[in-house]
């Protein structure tokens, strides 16, 4: 049986700290159209509404398939978000973790992730975070699509690209918010009837902090889930057909993972963002007939 967990204090108080950001970002709305070719892992094929579009709309592709979706900002090589579809299945983790980079963000012909070269060329260097940044940071590779999240063997390696990766305080990628992915997992397995789009991303310090003084921190962690068709239960009242969680990833906090509604969570973005975001085509809901 699962019931809501306690609200933590990430209240009205709290919302006031999250002051307007994300200067990287140019006016305008994100066409669809940037994401032609991995519409499916947005709920009605509609990716989010309200982020500018400055980022790189990013169809990760691996091994000839589109394996989930990514909002990137070059200029604080950082995600912005990941949008997949939830899996059951029970794969397990690769122990080969190989490591990999988006070459089209580095102006390259190539479309589907590769490899990190050795020696690591200048244009990806600039272009996107790399593993150097990562080295004796005192963060960990935090997912934003996680591995156990995805389907098959090759779904679980694609996340393994850094720009699916942010940097997260080891306290949190171990601790909370792996737990809250662990509880979204198990309530898509036991109530979702068909498919759950997800998509988890960032905010960041309203002062920017930056990995290697390259890659941009993020001070929360934010996710959110959209399952359409679910099986109706009092148990989980509330929980469907969306919800949402925002965890803390600064190393003077606690770490917490707050859940909460998709609407709290949006006016978050827009307190953070200074833009109004909407992250589910008509909040993922279903008329009745």
């Amino acid at each position: 049986m699962m019931t809501p967990r306690k609200m933590l204090p990430f209240t009205a108080g709290a919302l006031l700290l999250l002051l307007p950001w994300f200067g990287g970002l140019t006016s305008g709305e994100l066409s669809p159209s940037k994401f032609t070719m991995c519409q499916k892992f947005f709920y009605n094929k509609t990716p989010p509404e309200g982020f500018g579009t400055g980022c790189q709309a990013i169809c990760q592709r691996y091994k000839n398939k589109y394996r989930f979706a990514t909002l990137y900002d070059p200029q604080n090589r950082t995600a912005l978000f990941s949008a997949y579809l939830m899996s059951s299945s029970d794969e397990p983790r690769p122990e080969d973790e190989t490591w990999m980079y988006e070459p089209q963000l580095a102006s390259e012909k190539e479309r589907e992730m590769k490899p990190f070269p050795d020696p690591v060329g200048q244009k990806v260097i600039d272009s996107q975070a790399v593993l150097a940044d990562y080295t004796n940071s005192g963060y960990t590779k935090g997912h934003l699509a996680p591995s156990q999240h995805l389907n098959t063997e090759d779904d679980l390696k694609s996340s393994f690209t850094l720009t699916n990766i942010v940097p997260q305080k080891a306290e949190s990628n171990n601790g909370p918010w792996s737990n809250l992915e662990t509880e979204v997992l198990r309530r898509f397995k036991n109530y979702c009837n068909g498919q759950m789009y997800v998509i988890t991303g960032t905010i960041p310090y309203k002062s920017v902090r930056l990995l290697n003084n390259r890659v941009s921190i993020p001070e929360y962690i934010w996710s959110a889930y959209c399952c359409p068709s679910f099986r109706p239960d009092p148990n989980v009242k509330g929980f469907f057909p969306t919800y949402a969680a925002v965890g803390r990833n600064d190393p003077n906090t606690d770490y917490a993972v707050e859940r909460m509604s998709l609407e709290r969570l949006e006016k978050v973005l827009l307190k953070r963002l200074n833009k109004k975001i909407s992250l589910f085509y008509q909040n993922c809901q279903v008329s009745k007939s």
